[in-house]
């Protein structure tokens, strides 16, 4: 019979759910898709490696813990798995090692990167692979341009790299886009900024610092001419409450703000509006360099975009049809001369209210945001789309959603999701300057090169230490990031990070490099390991350490339910943990050639695994540091 979503050729622990489900189905007199689908995994090995909850199968008559003692006495004789064991309402049941060692190393050691994908779970309709795939759209990283690259565009980047692996891992069409913060009044600033101090060698060099110091310095500029202007408002106001005239001080008020950098700006940007060639020109100049040098600190962290769209986008004619749509349909209403959304009168409370447009008719983000996630959803069909967004902004992502939906767009709506993470604290370079990511990447980099260089004679076998030590840096700064619950804010720590003890970036990598060590040291053929005799792994260690490398594909489908990297950095850490503690126990040098080249088996299974697991984090696994 056929189970759905049951794949033994690919998880080997499908196989023995269908088994299992085959066996008590009878006894409890149910389909054995019931029993199948409510097998779960075991949190600890001592529970077992598959676990049934008998009231799970709301089965009418008996109390669950006497079907499930009944269960436990009529359950067959089987290869696969021992009698379960009864444990009050649970069935636990425990894989029986040889069996299990054989599937689980063939299965590693045959689909090799593959092992733990699944690609029929992004068909449209498994049954009819003709009909395609599921697209999903994943927004994050989302920078300003000529603002600092933040702890919270780092954290929306790591996150978003790694739900865009997770979902290409199980069979989607996967699109990457990068929504940068490129249009607006501030570019109407840095642009005159720019005309006033920038330099067209240091922007070629290094367009982001340079365009962040234009940036800087023209805000100081027109930080200086606020004062003056805000103290002459105050004092217009205070003459009309006492009745004098204010003629001279509003001329001299409008020619303040006539000559301030702000007013400036906006006329600026109204001529980028307006198409003027020359404006547009420098922008997409800013534009283009910026995305190159992104593209640098980009692939360093393993991620390529597929699209850099942003807020300049958005066309302007989308914008005035969404305002039209939502006033004709009276989602959006008229208050005291801007545009707003009441949730309130749409029933829901929690929402509040949010402006739609400013009194003097300019969109705001809501606004282009609705326009946008229209215009995504006519050009690429998706089935899904994700936005990696600060938890700051759930309140507007609700806001944006809720909207879509209201505008008679709740089949765009039901298809987003917002992911959100908390923030962190405490990122800042030695200098104690404003951070861009590459700062912070070098920073902890050369932290890394200071202790791989205290061992002097592994750091002589290194062909390119400096590589090595950026590698081991990103690792660092991404397990710090990925190790907590998203929603957790964290202290960015570097001694802590950069430390080879406990469950860090370098320790992973140790694990990995030590593996790849005692293959090149075993001077065992690789290609034969299929043929290797593994009845010979009867220690408790090795049959320990099978039975946690066949939970990899579940570990996969469990983390696409909770898009927590958390999940994939906890399980394998709990098998890196198992690796060490193994090693005096299963000697490769020195050892008989069959239990030596059986033993290779298992260590090169388990590389292989933590390989995967650290590729789909968005890591680089080293092989010698």
């Amino acid at each position: 019979m056929a189970f759905p979503n049951s794949y033994p050729s690919l998880n080997p622990v499908d196989i023995y759910r269908e088994h299992i489900a085959t066996n008590l189905a009878p006894i409890f007199g149910v389909e054995p898709s019931a029993v199948f689908s409510k097998l779960q995994w075991t949190q600890t090995q001592d529970k077992g490696d598959l676990l049934l909850p008998v009231p799970a199968l709301q089965i009418k008559g008996k109390k669950p813990q006497q079907l499930a003692a009944e269960a436990g006495e009529k359950f067959p004789e089987s290869d696969l798995v021992g009698k379960p064991v009864v444990a009050g309402t649970f069935l636990q049941f425990f894989f029986k090692p040889e069996p299990l060692t054989k599937t689980v190393l063939d299965s590693i050691l045959k689909n090799k990167k593959v092992y733990g994908t699944n690609s029929n779970l992004g068909l449209r309709d498994p049954s009819d692979p003709s009909k395609g795939r599921k697209k999903i759209i994943v927004e994050f990283s989302s920078p300003n341009i000529a603002k600092p690259f933040h702890a919270g565009h780092l954290r929306s980047t790591i996150i978003g790299g790694f739900i865009a692996k997770l979902y290409a891992a199980i069979g989607w069409d996967v699109w990457k886009m990068n929504y940068l913060g490129d249009w607006g009044k501030q570019y109407g600033l840095l642009a005159n900024g720019y005309k006033k101090y920038g330099s067209e060698e240091e922007l070629t060099r290094d367009p982001i610092n340079h365009l962040f110091d234009v940036y800087v310095k023209i805000n100081k500029d027109s930080a200086v001419q606020d004062a003056p202007i805000k103290e002459l408002k105050e004092k217009i106001k205070l003459n009309k409450e006492k009745g004098e005239s204010v003629t001279e001080l509003e001329k001299e008020l409008a020619g303040l703000i006539e000559e301030s950098e702000d007013e400036k700006a906006r006329k600026y940007f109204k001529s980028m509006e307006d198409g003027d060639r020359e404006a547009l020109a420098l922008w997409e100049k800013f534009r283009a360099l910026s995305i190159s040098k992104y593209e640098q600190t980009y692939a360093r962290l393993n991620i390529e975009f597929d699209e850099y769209a942003g807020e300049s986008k958005v066309a302007p004619e989308a914008i005035v049809a969404v305002s039209k749509e939502l006033a004709e349909t009276g989602v959006s209403e008229e208050s005291e001369g801007a545009v707003i959304v009441d949730f309130e009168k749409h029933g829901a409370k929690k929402l509040g209210k949010a402006i739609f447009q400013r009194k003097d008719g300019t969109p705001l983000y809501l606004t282009r945001d609705i326009a946008e996630i229209r215009a995504r959803y006519d050009k690429y069909h998706f089935d899904k789309m994700i936005y990696v967004v600060a938890a700051q902004q759930d309140l507007h992502l609700a806001q944006f959603f809720k909207v879509t939906e209201l505008s008679g767009h709740s089949e765009i709506a039901e298809k987003c999701q917002h992911v959100n993470f908390g923030m962190v604290r405490g990122m800042s370079t030695r200098k104690g300057t404003v951070k861009f990511l590459d700062d912070i990447l070098r920073d902890v980099a050369d932290k890394m090169h200071d202790v791989m260089r205290k061992n002097e004679t592994k750091y002589e076998q290194i062909e390119h230490p400096e590589q090595v030590a950026d590698t081991l840096g990103i690792t660092a700064v991404m397990v710090q990031d990925m190790s907590g619950k998203r929603i957790n804010g964290y202290d960015f720590n570097l001694e802590a990070m950069t430390s080879f003890e406990g469950d860090t970036g370098p320790y992973l990598q140790y694990a990995h490099a030590r593996l790849s060590s005692i293959a090149r040291k075993s001077e065992v053929d690789l290609a034969k390991l299929l043929s290797a005799k593994y009845s010979l792994l009867k220690e408790q260690h090795a049959i320990d350490l099978v039975r946690l490398l066949a939970q990899w594909p579940d570990v996969v489908q469990n983390t696409v339910k909770t898009l927590e990297p958390a999940t994939v950095l906890t399980y394998l850490f709990k098998m890196t943990h198992a690796l060490s503690s193994s090693y005096d126990i299963l000697k490769v040098i020195g050892s008989e050639p069959e239990l030596k080249e059986a033993r290779m088996a298992l260590y090169e299974a388990a590389r292989q695994v933590l390989h995967n697991g650290m590729s789909l984090l968005g890591l680089n696994p080293v092989e010698r540091m």
